[in-house]
């Protein structure tokens, strides 16, 4: 397995087999995020409480994600990639386990919290893995493959658990996870190699991990929550998130040792343009993909399964994308193909505008399929 440091182009079966096996992790935890919005009605009949509370069972697992994703860089460097990425795929086994032997909301909730504690560091802790075996020159076509997966689960997401609802009960939601969970963890031990951990010495930004990871769960808990007119909250929680996240920026730019993450890299091109492309990227994205399986059920009747199978096209164009920038990653500047996909899913996301006047299924698929298509 030591091919993957010698700076070769080629990727060989070996290095092929190792992403596969780590876009398992990924795949496993973004499509945990949305396999639970089509079973939002049957957990409400199953455990005899409102819609309103229901819903927390998928925000208690965005709110974790969101809490984890800050430690994904210091741990793999303290620990190593492979043990951080195993003891995650652990963690989100054991959270999808009491998941399925929840008796009430508010412990399928504190599960789900355990669930997404290691769903969050499962992609970025996968994909720099990835990176670190790959080497920088293979690296863009490996995340190219890679990247179609967080596009995919979102459109599998609700097939999938329509499926499942289909012919088990909710409890199959969270159970599916396991076989494949175990399958990663077998396969990873045996071929995925374990780079040494390359930051031994640097201590834990604590300060840093208190400001950051509960502000990004306080602004997404009030920007969640502020749709509801009942809750009070939701301002004060979005404006306590925004100031840990200032105080955090401040303790990035004076702090003496290495904070959890450096502020002052946004200010360096590429980074800055790029995460914000990956914002408004992910928010155009995810942010339908959340809301319209609800639109397409509640408003226009469909089932589960049907809404699944509405929102396929999506994942067709993902591969295809995914397949087309394999081959001209290498020959095209990255600002264009960053350009194109933005411009691919402004196109695909503006018939969304115009769903009160019921525009034809064959309008979604299509603008689903050119969303989709956008480079990864």
């Amino acid at each position: 397995m030591s091919g993957g440091y010698d700076g070769a182009t080629k990727i060989d079966a070996s290095l092929l087999r190792t992403a596969f096996i780590l876009v398992l992790g990924t795949f496993m935890a973004t499509l945990d995020g949305t396999i639970v919005t089509v079973g939002v009605d049957t957990l409400a009949e199953e455990f005899d409480a409102p819609v309103t509370e229901i819903h927390w069972v998928t925000t208690a697992y965005l709110l974790a994600v969101v809490a984890a994703v800050p430690a994904s860089g210091w741990l793999p460097d303290r620990f190593g990639g492979r043990r951080t990425w195993l003891a995650a795929v652990a963690v989100f086994l054991a959270g999808s386990a009491l998941c399925a032997l929840a008796w009430s909301v508010p412990s399928l909730v504190a599960a789900r919290v355990l669930q997404g504690l290691g769903g969050g560091l499962l992609p970025p802790t996968g994909q720099a893995l990835l990176a670190r075996v790959a080497g920088p020159h293979r690296t863009g076509r490996l995340i190219s493959v890679v990247g179609v997966v967080p596009l995919l689960s979102p459109v599998l997401g609700p097939l999938a658990g329509g499926s499942v609802l289909a012919v088990a009960d909710w409890r199959w939601l969270f159970l599916v996870n396991l076989p494949v969970g175990l399958a990663a963890l077998l396969l990873a031990r045996r071929h995925v190699p374990a780079p040494p951990p390359s930051a031994r010495g640097v201590p834990f930004d604590v300060r840093g991990a208190v400001l950051m990871s509960p502000g990004l769960a306080l602004l997404m808990f009030g920007l969640t929550m502020y749709g509801d007119r009942a809750s009070a909250s939701a301002p004060a929680a979005v404006l306590a998130g925004l100031a840990m996240l200032a105080g955090f920026a401040v303790h990035g730019l004076r702090t003496s040792g290495v904070p959890l993450i450096d502020p002052r890299m946004f200010a360096r091109p590429p980074l800055g343009a790029a995460a914000l492309a990956l914002l408004m990227l992910g928010a155009a994205v995810f942010g339908t993909m959340f809301l319209l399986p609800l639109y397409l059920q509640s408003g226009d009747g469909l089932s589960a399964f049907q809404t699944g199978l509405l929102l396929t096209p999506q994942g067709i164009g993902a591969v295809a994308g995914s397949l087309l920038v394999q081959r001209i990653i290498d020959a095209t500047p990255p600002r264009r193909l960053v350009l194109t996909g933005l411009a691919l899913v402004v196109l695909g996301t503006a018939p969304f505008t115009q769903l009160a006047d019921d525009p034809p299924y064959a309008v979604i698929a299509g603008a689903l399929l050119v969303r989709g298509w956008a480079p990864p």
